[in-house]
């Protein structure tokens, strides 16, 4: 048994806190804080960069040397509007301090200082429909490889209504192997709607060697080293997730599972 299903560990606070060392792997950290008015959180980025995405609610951000403001506008991730984010590079500090109840992403992976601190969004961020059908979902391209925005991360939300399936057909990226694939590895935060419903997770290999379905619940955190991993969100739970990928390079080319080519083919 792998361990790629993280739930919280705690309820407040830094409640998610995935580095590569601990995730066994060489790219992707991903941190979760879920603050109250007045709490802060802060760092120094070091070696990597970040984007912050305020997930929830609002807060005062200063990095880099410069005083940001107040990010953040909705309240609920499903409200499917664009979130506030902000980019971050390597050896700058950050700080955030809340000024509602809300809950923020620290995405990172290696820097090399090419890039410097800039608002990603909501400006420059717009909703746009992926598949069709019972593979419909809706996605917030934050930082993907048309925005030369970052040296590593690519970033993006996906919300699926309920019944749906996404990250579908199942594909892989898990082979440095451009332009034919690239090797990214990914975390996927996960949010149901109601909070108290759970959504599906498969993370599998052509081999068999790795083939694991996961129950996730609001607030749950999946692991992709490497293989397909599709999800699905049972009917009456609509699903959230916002994805981070890195790798040794800043592109997403994968394979889609041979069982569910003729998908890809048929439906583009």
């Amino acid at each position: 048994m792998t361990n790629l299903l993280r739930k919280p560990t705690a309820t407040s606070g830094k409640v998610h806190d995935i580095t590569p060392k601990e995730a066994n792997w060489g790219y992707v950290g991903f941190a979760l804080y879920a603050l109250q008015p007045g709490e802060t959180a802060s760092d120094v980025t070091g070696d990597r960069e970040i984007i912050l995405v305020m997930i929830e609610g609002k807060a005062n951000v200063k990095a880099a040397g410069q005083d940001w403001g107040e990010l953040g506008d909705r309240m609920s991730v499903f409200e499917r509007t664009p979130p506030h984010c902000l980019y971050v590079p390597n050896d700058k500090d950050w700080m955030i301090e809340a000024t509602t109840p809300c809950k923020v992403a620290i995405c990172s992976a290696p820097g090399s200082g090419n890039h410097q601190a800039q608002r990603l969004g909501p400006d420059a961020i717009e909703l746009t429909q992926r598949g069709k059908g019972q593979n419909t979902r809706y996605i917030n391209n934050i930082a993907m490889e048309d925005r030369d925005v970052a040296d590593s991360l690519l970033v993006t939300e996906v919300f699926t209504p309920n019944g749906n399936w996404s990250s579908y057909p199942s594909h892989r990226h898990d082979e440095d192997d451009y332009p034919h694939m690239t090797y990214l590895e990914e975390t996927y935060y996960h949010r149901l709607n109601p909070a108290n419903g759970f959504g599906i997770q498969r993370v599998y290999t052509d081999d068999g060697s790795l083939d694991e379905t996961m129950a996730v619940k609001d607030g749950d955190v999946v692991l992709v080293p490497k293989g397909h991993h599709p999800c699905g969100a049972p009917y009456g739970f609509d699903m959230y997730y916002l994805n981070v990928m890195a790798g040794p390079l800043r592109k997403w080319r994968f394979e889609a599972a041979p069982e569910v080519k003729w998908i890809m083919e048929r439906d583009g």
